[in-house]
């Protein structure tokens, strides 16, 4: 119970790779906060799981830096002090080649999955750095690395999110506050409903074990590097591809 007295906030974690962050920072003992846009399919799942009782849900789109602040101050509120936050919203987007990519999906990607992350990242520094202590995990993806055809916002998205990551890592490193992002191949959660059948089998393809993710196996990993037994680690990327990452 290496959380006790902490407080981690998960953003997205109504479902998905979220929702089992989630559990797996309660089975560690922290306190833990949802951020996420739709508050009731959040509330949903706390309520229905006894083990999530006292989970706070807040409802928050991360691409309005408003809210973020409200987010954060609402969490501090209930907690007193956020420790460790998982960056877990995105979104896939529509699949397509670049010369009939829609615009508009395309700035609601970024703003969503890049935008969203710096914002919600900006958030909590401040109060970290006065306390000397955080750990920020992002959620970017083996796409970020490699370039998935058919899905270029999302590609460009995740990229982005490893690049913040590395620039924060590198700021806050006179800190005790980490700050690192994992790569991930795809998961069967409801982000699926998002893409194509065909894009769907060109993931699994490239996958070498063969398989899609387990969100746990992904939660295992994500709140390790959450975590204060994670006291060097920062501005790194931790795969979670299934042997599919080169480098």
């Amino acid at each position: 119970m290496t959380f006790l007295g902490t407080c981690a906030v998960v953003t997205g974690g109504a479902q998905g790779i979220g929702l089992a962050v989630v559990d797996a920072f309660l089975a560690k003992g922290a306190r833990v906060a949802i951020w996420d846009h739709n508050a009731r399919v959040a509330q949903r799942a706390v309520d229905e799981e006894p083990a999530r009782a006292g989970v706070v849900v807040v409802e928050c789109d991360i691409t309005d830096w408003d809210a973020v602040l409200a987010a954060a101050r609402r969490t501090r509120e209930a907690f007193g002090h956020i420790d460790s936050v998982v960056n877990s919203a995105g979104i896939a987007g529509p699949n397509a080649p670049v010369e009939d990519y829609d615009n508009d999906a395309w700035r609601q990607i970024v703003d969503i999955n890049l935008t969203g992350t710096y914002h919600v990242n900006k958030a909590v520094i401040a109060g970290m750095k006065e306390r000397n202590y955080g750990r920020i995990v992002n959620i970017a993806s083996i796409a970020g690395k490699e370039g998935n055809p058919n899905a270029c916002a999302y590609s460009a998205s995740k990229a982005g999110v490893i690049g913040f990551t590395k620039s924060l890592g590198k700021e806050l490193a006179d800190y005790d506050i980490s700050v690192n992002c994992v790569t991930p191949a795809a998961a069967r959660t409801p982000i699926f409903d998002q893409m194509s059948q065909e894009h769907i089998d060109y993931m699994l393809s490239k996958i070498p074990r063969g398989r899609f993710l387990e969100t746990a196996e992904a939660a295992a990993m994500i709140v390790w590097l959450a975590g204060p037994e994670n006291s060097f680690a920062t501005g790194a990327v931790f795969d979670l591809s299934g042997g599919r990452a080169t480098y």
